[in-house]
């Protein structure tokens, strides 16, 4: 029974993932009709907000045997800030620049700024596998992009550094968010941070919008939507239920298909293609992080 549990949580997993993965490839496919970023980011923060709500309140009383401090709803502010407003706009900005797929091989090398990070506030020692991994990991971002702006021009570097700063801020809210998810739970949490992360969003465009939403192609609400409830609600709630059934450690490895998953949904609908070198930069990118994973599997066991 427990052996059924586990492929069951594996296969929530890799659906969960291509799920995510598909959010840049829809992305891209809305910004052909002439919509920047920050109106994207509104349109799935406006669609998927209701759903948070729902969370929010049915979870509301959940964890209340754990005392929770008026600090730690001002934290859950900050990572909601950090792990999903700045994180989503820097990723949406980075796609008006660069292909889906290495969008996604960048975000993917998030565990190892995790481990960066974790080096740099709490004096985590990096060993010797460690350390490959985040070498072999960045050399393969360095050798895909490096063929890119060949192909595609010096933009490509700004959208590369834009992805990164996603990747790095997504780190930050991973390293600093472990000690509250217990106190409120994970969907609480998240739920939390969610809605956080839509008034921020909200906020911003107030400030610097520029789009008449009510006057958008069909198709730009219809990917908002779809970004919203298949890129967003529903992989998250399968994320959560894999991690739950298989462990983190097991599940930081099924994401391993995620960079796999964008690049095969960017050819088939952006008609996107990878040179031989750009896919060898993605094999080190994926192995780095899978090295990573085996190592925190092994620790944990």
């Amino acid at each position: 029974m427990m052996k059924k549990n586990f492929w069951l949580g594996v296969l929530l997993g890799v659906l969960g993932i291509v799920l995510f993965s598909s959010k840049a490839v829809m992305v891209k496919l809305a910004y052909n009709y002439n919509v920047d970023a920050i109106t994207m980011l509104l349109l799935r923060m406006l669609f998927s907000f209701p759903f948070y709500v729902v969370i929010a309140y049915v979870y509301r009383n959940k964890n209340t045997a754990i005392n929770t401090t008026k600090s730690d709803y001002y934290w859950v502010v900050f990572f909601g800030l950090v792990g999903y407003y700045l994180a989503s706009y820097f990723d949406f900005e980075g796609l008006t620049y660069i292909k889906a797929s290495l969008e996604r091989i960048i975000l993917f090398v998030y565990p190892t700024n995790v481990i960066l990070l974790n080096r740099l506030f709490f004096k985590q020692p990096i060993t010797k596998f460690q350390a490959l991994a985040i070498f072999l990991s960045y050399l393969g971002i360095v050798i895909a992009f490096s063929d890119e702006v060949d192909v595609s021009g010096s933009n490509v570097y700004l959208g590369g550094f834009f992805v990164l700063l996603s990747a790095i801020t997504y780190a930050s809210y991973l390293v600093g968010s472990g000690w509250l998810i217990p106190k409120f739970g994970v969907l609480k949490f998240t739920a939390y941070a969610m809605l956080v992360s839509c008034f921020c969003v909200f906020i911003h465009f107030s400030i610097i919008g520029e789009t008449d939403l009510f006057n958008l192609p069909w198709q730009v609400y219809s990917f908002g939507l779809l970004i919203a409830i298949f890129a967003t609600v529903i992989p998250s709630f399968l994320v959560s239920t894999s991690i739950k059934m298989i462990s983190s450690s097991n599940f930081a490895i099924v994401a391993g298909v995620g960079p796999i998953s964008t690049i095969i949904l960017a050819s088939f609908f952006l008609g996107e293609r990878l040179t031989l070198v750009q896919f060898f930069g993605a094999f080190l990118v994926i192995i780095g992080i899978v090295i990573t994973s085996l190592k925190q599997a092994k620790k944990k066991k």
